[in-house]
């Protein structure tokens, strides 16, 4: 296939490496602003022109909707667009129709998993659209992934991806306060690690994030200003419904943010016990 991977942040950039690891392929890669990697190409056009596939890791629904436009301009054939971007359900549902209008493929398909399994082709994901356009392109998304949820039609995998980020924001915030009491009581944080991954709280998640914001490595897999973005998303899903957790959750991390916190990995949510 000729595939243009558009977006090379933490994931995109990764994926377009996995994807260009297959010969079989002929994957360009491009960004706003140039990374300096392998198979990046210097303008939109030179991506997408005669793409097969144009797969969308961008930041958010602004970036999105400024870029598709241009996108329209630039192709000459009638890809499949596959778009990776955690975005709100109104955008995904305007680029849905965006793309039945000019009569390409589209599938609604966000991922679970941050820079790690990324870099190990390990992304799980979430997607929605018509079932044989699913099937047609599962094993190209089983090259940057390990498993793909069929979730109904497109939107769907919108929304379970907003709502699973929900969980985790939550979760983290929790693992923070968490954190922050025991070690007042002088309980080591090892202690704490050990009885979480055996209690029914335990998960992959607080496997993951506990041992590091006990350390105070909030290396980034996933950004602060990112799970900041997906909770509001998540809160503009939510609306008409009383969601204390993610609305107090979400005003902590726009905090944490202008305090100049935001590349950082989401798990920093625990950097003002440790500073105060």
């Amino acid at each position: 296939m000729r595939i243009a991977v558009l977006g090379l942040g933490i994931i995109g950039s990764r994926a377009g490496s996995n994807l260009r690891s297959n010969p079989n392929h002929d994957v360009r890669l491009w960004s706003r602003s140039s990374r300096g990697l392998e198979g990046e190409v210097e303008s939109l056009e030179a991506a997408v022109a005669d793409a097969d596939v144009v797969a969308l890791y961008l930041k958010d629904a602004e970036a999105l909707r400024d870029l598709v436009p241009t996108l329209a301009s630039c192709v000459k054939g009638a890809p499949a667009i596959l778009n990776h971007s955690t975005i709100d359900l109104e955008t995904t549902r305007w680029l849905a129709d965006f793309c039945a209008s000019r009569g390409w493929a589209f599938l609604d398909a966000p991922f679970t998993g941050s820079r790690d399994a990324a870099q190990a082709g390990q992304l799980v994901y979430y997607v929605g659209g018509n079932p044989e356009t699913i099937e047609a392109f599962s094993p190209l998304l089983l090259e940057t992934g390990r498993e793909v949820i069929p979730c109904g039609e497109a939107g769907t995998a919108t929304i379970l991806k907003l709502v699973t980020n929900l969980i985790s924001a939550c979760s983290v915030q929790a693992m923070a306060e968490a954190l922050a009491t025991a070690t007042k009581h002088g309980i080591a944080p090892q202690a704490l690690i050990s009885a979480v991954g055996s209690n029914a709280c335990g998960s992959p998640l607080a496997a993951m994030k506990l041992p590091t914001m006990a350390e105070g490595n909030f290396d980034t897999h996933f950004s602060l200003s990112n799970m900041l973005k997906d909770s509001r998303y998540a809160l503009a899903l939510a609306e008409g419904l009383d969601t204390p957790a993610i609305q107090a959750v979400s005003q902590r991390m726009a905090e944490l943010c202008d305090k100049g916190l935001e590349d950082l990995d989401y798990s920093v949510l625990a950097k003002p016990y440790s500073d105060s």
